[in-house]
């Protein structure tokens, strides 16, 4: 299971570490990371600066997947033995944790889930002053939830 909702957010290097932000922890390689791509290229889109993918792999994959995507947030890599997702006590991909800006964990959406992912941007929208943007709606054609 993923961090806790309140729990003090481990440092990513490389990653923003002032004000609030969201990070995205997934695995190139992951179906369900990709079915998720799209709505987390919104995500990215509606908060410039305060999202930044993590992913296991190296930086030329995570750099390829996420022009696929149409990400245009910075990526981390985060390799064996997965420093970074390990603090985060990452188990599915994606994963997308929000911390406000005092460093606590605020949300966590695991896998892709609808409303877990919408109301993740909802939580970032708040903590940053901007319009809030809906990730996913039912008749987007993608599911509700499917686990990764």
């Amino acid at each position: 299971m993923a961090i806790a909702v309140g729990a003090r957010a481990p440092a990513v290097p490389g990653a923003a570490s002032e004000g609030p932000r969201a990070l995205v922890f997934y695995k190139v390689t992951c179906s369900v990371t990709r079915l998720a791509g799209p709505p987390l290229a919104r995500l990215g889109q509606a908060f410039p600066g305060a999202v930044t993918g993590v992913g296991q792999d190296p930086q030329d994959e995570l750099d390829r997947f996420a022009a696929e995507m149409r990400w245009g947030f910075p990526q981390i890599p985060d390799l064996a033995p997965y420093p970074f997702s390990n603090g985060y006590g990452i188990v599915s991909a994606p994963t997308v944790v929000v911390v406000d800006g005092a460093g606590e964990v605020v949300a966590v959406a695991e896998s892709w889930d609808r409303e877990a992912m919408n109301a993740a941007a909802a939580e970032l929208a708040a903590l940053t002053g901007r319009e809030p943007v809906v990730l996913s709606e039912p008749q987007d054609g993608l599911p509700d939830f499917k686990p990764g």
